[in-house]
This record gives structure tokens, sequence and C-alpha cells, in this order.
């Protein structure tokens, strides 16, 4: 059966379920199923971030203070955080092809949605539209690499796939900067359109389905909880600072949280059952958990960083969107290019000797940036930049396999969902504390009779120094992390299973 189903090439998505058996024949599929996959997941994450160098301009383009408009980054993270929880059960009960097209078909109306926007209203939906497709290629990527790709080769693909995981992001600011420079802020739009629907189309082709499908039920309550548990609390979040907020950001985050509290309640109930909509029993793997915590503060450092950057080069140095986009290109390129060089050293040296590095480097890189200045030459500030993503990418692909890799196969899915949900919120929650500390400091300086510009960069070392924290924390995980996922095969016959 398993063999018929994979021979099926057909270009619309199959009705039934297709199959593919995990020895040889899935050997041979893997480098075009995981290409199609990465090449629709780095453009969809890309758009992320794309938006963060277009933020001053879209402020007074549509006449909105600084911190309405970085909602079309927040809200971003803030829907992705919501939907993610859900790709669990989802990406267990329909076809790879399935969720593929769905995915970028609901990317491709958003997109078009936010090309077209008349007002922010308008393209702040189209941006939500954006994310919902979003959310479900990251754990469709993951899932579908741990299920063909055997263990030891695991390090040697996945730093490849983080060009979609982690280059994306980071080369976001950078290509709407080089796209601002050529037209308006439309155009960031309308350039994905068409590579969108190319990827589509070959996806369409060449995309074959991996794993096995699962019927059962989704537990709508849990929907709804994941939903005002996660989404409540980036909101919450987000507002932190806010002149007039609509609820104090305290209680809205309590509220969030309680949310998150009755959710996670509602898994461990339905896990009794066989059909949670999160499998919550991924964190009582100890590698797991502590992947978790790590990426999850790496990735409030990293989104954090690169939100202030185009803060300090555009408004306190003075330098245009395509200038900014060009001096933030080289961490990226860098961070993508030592991806699939970090992936063979892990396969061949472990992590330790990867990981520990990474995080000192992010912690001295965050260090640094915390004294910038009006004098501090813009070949540091970039170097340093370059440092933290390489550091970074020294942290992420090992940490990613290890994490996953201490997984046994039926958790996959859940684990890369829950994986990529708490970096969002991690995002949502890293872009919240960094603004809000640095206009918060830049107001009390103004107050206090400094300048504007000179308050503006007293904000941005607060506010770099709260990644400072970050990075401590960064440091701490990864002294804890295996060498290698050496324990695999005793963590899955552990009462963790049971």
């Amino acid at each position: 059966m398993r063999e018929s189903n994979l021979d099926r090439t057909v270009a619309s998505v199959p009705s039934e379920p297709l199959t593919q058996s995990p020895a040889g024949a899935a050997q041979k599929k893997v480098p075009k199923v995981l290409f199609w996959l990465v090449a629709a997941t780095f453009i969809v994450i890309l758009n992320e971030t794309i938006m963060i160098n277009a933020l001053p301009q879209l402020a007074k383009v549509f006449e909105i203070p600084e911190r309405t408009a970085q909602w079309l980054t927040t809200a971003f993270m803030l829907t992705m955080a919501v939907v993610i929880p859900t790709t669990g059960w989802f990406l267990q009960r329909v076809s790879t092809r399935a969720a593929f097209v769905s995915a970028m078909a609901v990317f491709l109306v958003g997109t078009t949605v936010a090309a077209a926007a008349p007002m922010f209203e308008v393209l702040l939906l189209g941006r939500v539209i954006q994310a919902v497709g979003t959310a479900v290629m990251l754990p469709l990527l993951m899932t579908t690499l741990m299920t063909v790709v055997p263990e030891e080769d695991r390090g040697r693909v996945m730093g490849n796939v983080m060009l979609a995981i982690s280059v994306a992001p980071a080369m976001g600011p950078a290509v709407s900067g080089l796209i601002l420079a050529v037209g308006s802020w439309r155009l960031i739009f309308i350039v994905v359109l068409p590579i969108t629907v190319a990827v589509i189309a070959a996806g369409l082709r060449y995309l074959t389905n991996v794993g096995e499908t699962n019927s059962g039920p989704l537990d709508r309550l849990s929907v709804v909880l994941a939903a005002l548990g996660f989404g409540t609390t980036v909101f919450g979040l987000s507002e932190l600072g806010a002149e007039n907020p609509i609820l104090h950001p305290a209680a809205t985050i309590g509220l969030g949280l309680l949310g998150i509290g009755a959710f996670a309640a509602r898994q461990v109930v339905l896990q009794r059952a066989g059909a949670p909509l999160l499998d919550l029993r991924t964190i009582t793997y100890r590698t797991y958990a502590l992947a978790l915590g790590l990426m999850a503060v790496a990735f409030m450092a990293m989104i954090g960083a690169m939100v202030l950057f185009p803060f300090f080069l555009q408004d306190a140095r003075d330098l245009t969107p395509l200038e900014t986009g060009l001096l933030m290109m080289p961490g990226g390129l860098a961070m993508g290019l030592l991806g699939p060089v970090v992936g063979r050293w892990f396969d061949k040296f472990g992590g330790r000797l990867l990981v520990l590095p990474g995080a000192i480097g992010a912690l001295a890189a965050l260090i640094i940036l915390s004294q910038v200045s009006l004098s501090m030459p813009l070949v540091a500030v970039i170097a340093t930049h370059v440092v933290l993503l390489v550091s970074l990418a020294a942290v992420f692909t090992p940490v990613f396999t290890l994490g996953l890799s201490a997984l046994p196969p039926h958790l996959y899915s859940h684990g890369s969902s829950l994986l990529a949900t708490l970096q969002q919120v991690a995002g949502a929650m890293g872009t919240a504390i960094v603004i809000t500390v640095m206009a918060t400091r830049s107001r009390t300086l103004e107050d206090s009779g400094s300048d504007e510009l000179d308050a503006l960069v007293g904000g941005l070392q607060w506010a770099f120094g709260v990644g400072v924290v970050f990075g401590i924390v960064i440091v701490a995980f990864a002294v804890f992390m295996p060498h290698r996922p050496d324990g695999y095969g005793a963590e899955h016959s552990g009462t963790a299973n049971s």
C-alpha cells in the first residue's frame, strides 16, 4: 500500500492521504521534498520581519505613531502564536501536499490584500492572513525533516534548512531596505506575489507526501483556549508602555497566562484519550525542554536586536532604508553561509563545542551593542551585528536538532509546533520589551533636559541592555545542553512515553 501511494504523481491535491515508506524510497525523495518545503518556508518566514525596515516610513505615510506601526510585526507574530498550537493536530490529519497548498494559498491571499491595502487597517489584516499561512509551514518543514532524515544526518540537513528558519528573519530588513530604495512599501508585497505563485506551482508538481495521517476530532475548546491564552498574552506584552492601554498590561498578561494554563490543563486531560490538540508530553523529555527554553530566549534576543537596528541606523544615524538594508545584509548572509557548516560540524563534533561558544559570542555582541553611541563607527556596529547573528547560527542548528531528536517520532509534529509557538510568543515578547524600554527611557531623558537625539540613543542603550540579560540566560541554558542526542534510545523507553 505504501509503495503504490508513493508512486502517485497527480498534480492535484490527493483526496486520500498518501504515505511514504521510511526506507529506501523515502530516502530518494528527501532532497526534493525538503527543497520545496524550505523554499516555501523561506518566503513566508521572510515576511515575518520584512516590515521592520519599513516601519519608520509607514508611520509617516499613514500618519500613525511608531507603536501603532509596530503592530505590522507584532500582529504577525501574535497570529502565528494563536494558530501554531493547532498545527500539531492539523499536520497529523492531512497529507503533506494538502498542508502545503492550504498554507501557501492562504499566504498568497494575505500578500495580495496587503499589496492593495488602501489604509493601515487593511494592511494589518493582510499581515494577519499572511501569518495564518506562515504558521503551518515551519512545523510542516520540521516534521517532514524529522520523519525522512536519518538521525545521523540530521545535523547536516538541519544546517541547510536553517536558511529558512533563522536566516529569513535576519534577511527581512535587508531585503525590504533594497526594495524601499526602488519604490513604495507596496513593492515589498508585490515582489513576493510571483515568487509565491511559482513556489506553489513547483510544489504541486514535485512535492510528495511523507509520513502517515491519523483521523481524530478537533477539540474546539482547546482551539478557543489557545487563541485566548497565547493571543491575550502577546497582546498584553505589546501594550507595555502604551500611553492609553485598553486594559492595564499586567492584567492583560495575567489573563493570557491563565488562558495558557487552562489550555495546558485541557491538553493533559485529552492526552489520556490520546487526542490532544498539542501534546505536552514533549516537555517531559529533558533535552527537548532545555532546547525549548534556549530557543525562546535566543529568539527574543535576535528579534529584539533586529527591531532596534533600524531605529538606531535611520533615526539616530540618519541613514536611508537602503543604507540600513545594505548594512544589515552581511549579518544575514553570514548566518546563511554558516548554517550548513554548523550542521556538518554538529554531525562530526557534537553540540557542546558549538552551542556554548555561540551563546558566549551572542552575549559579547549584545554587551557591545548596549554601548552604542552617535560616535561609534558604523563598521564596529555592523561587525557586532555580524558576530551576533553568526553566534546565534552556531546555537540554532544544534539546539533544534538535539531538541527534536530527543522526541519519539509520533511527537515530532507536536514538538515542532510547540517550539514554533514559543518562538512567536518569545519574538513578540522581545519586541514589546525592547520597544517599551527604549520609549520609556527616551521619554525620561527628554523630560530631564536631554535633546531628542541623545534621548533616543540613551533609550537604545537600555533596550540593548535588556538583550544582555537575554544573553546571560542563553549562556545558562547552553551549559546544560547535551553534547549529542546519544540518549535518544534511552529516553524513548522512559516513562515519558507512558
